[in-house]
């Protein structure tokens, strides 16, 4: 399955997973089974030179699923839609979250958890709160 994983860097494996899915200037592509990794610039990326990569966009990718540290409401709908699940983890970096994937530690995201907004860049949400 080919996972999606909004970093804060173009590092790959090793880029930090981005604390909100909608603020990620990067997703990393990988491959759960062959570990291929493909890196795309999303519209927060900050690169004039770069392609915009709205969520919209994964299918197009081959995305099944995301596994993020939290998203909003309007984010995991839209995901929803689109067939993509989604699950959260507590690894630090893109290629953590990978194992985690393949050993079964990560979690579905369930509504509940989404974030209901008002956090500022670098803070993560916390089950709306």
């Amino acid at each position: 399955m080919r996972l999606c994983i909004p970093t804060g860097s173009d590092c790959g494996l090793d880029a930090p997973i981005a604390a909100h899915f909608g603020s990620a200037p990067y997703f990393t592509l990988v491959d759960s089974e062959s570990g291929a990794v493909q890196v795309v610039a999303t519209y927060h990326a900050h690169h004039a030179h770069e392609t915009c990569e709205p969520p919209t966009s994964l299918p197009a990718h081959g995305v099944g699923a995301v596994i993020c540290l939290g998203l909003g409401r309007r984010a995991f709908a839209s995901l929803q839609q689109l067939g993509i699940d989604v699950f959260l983890t507590d690894a630090g970096a893109a290629g953590g979250a990978v194992q985690a994937f393949r050993d079964g530690r990560v979690r579905a995201f369930a509504s509940a958890a989404a974030c209901q907004g008002g956090h500022r860049d670098g803070q993560q949400c916390h089950g709306g709160s």
